[in-house]
């Protein structure tokens, strides 16, 4: 099983707000600077995204992989967690990952944990840095987005 990194930030928006921007796929390009398109293959019978392609450009790392997403423990109010698996790809060997999104009295706490792995060999503590700059960069692009539309 290959090891996870994790970060928490805090939104000062309620947990909808926040799940409405992660569920936004499309929109992904428009302020997650490494992913170039995002495009919905499939929903289920609830309207969500199921699996997801994506374009990424970060970088060393180009490539091109489909996400399946699991939302079911998902409660009405947008708290909970939905977690995502590499389908396929390229360069990507594994894309696991999980936002947890808890509501305060002044937002929401989102945390974040992540798996990656790649196809060409890579030192472990550099995977663990590239990971940790994943998640930091996604949580600080998240938060900014949705408290812009907020």
């Amino acid at each position: 099983m290959t090891d996870r990194t994790s970060s928490s930030i805090h939104i000062a928006a309620d947990a909808g707000a926040v799940l409405d921007v992660i569920a936004d796929f499309e929109a992904y390009p428009e302020w997650a600077e490494q992913v170039k398109t995002a495009t919905v293959l499939s929903e289920d019978g609830d309207g969500w995204a199921d699996q997801v392609e994506y374009v990424l450009d970060a970088g060393a790392i180009k490539d091109t992989y489909v996400l399946e997403y699991d939302w079911d423990q998902i409660a009405e109010d947008g708290s909970g967690s939905v977690s995502w698996k590499l389908v396929r790809a390229g360069v990507l060997k594994a894309l696991d990952g999980t936002y947890t999104l808890t509501p305060d009295e002044t937002g929401t706490t989102v945390d974040y944990a992540l798996a990656v792995d790649v196809r060409v060999p890579m030192i472990g503590m550099l995977k663990r840095k590239a990971e940790k700059l994943i998640v930091d960069t996604a949580l600080k692009e998240l938060r900014k987005r949705v408290e812009s539309v907020a």
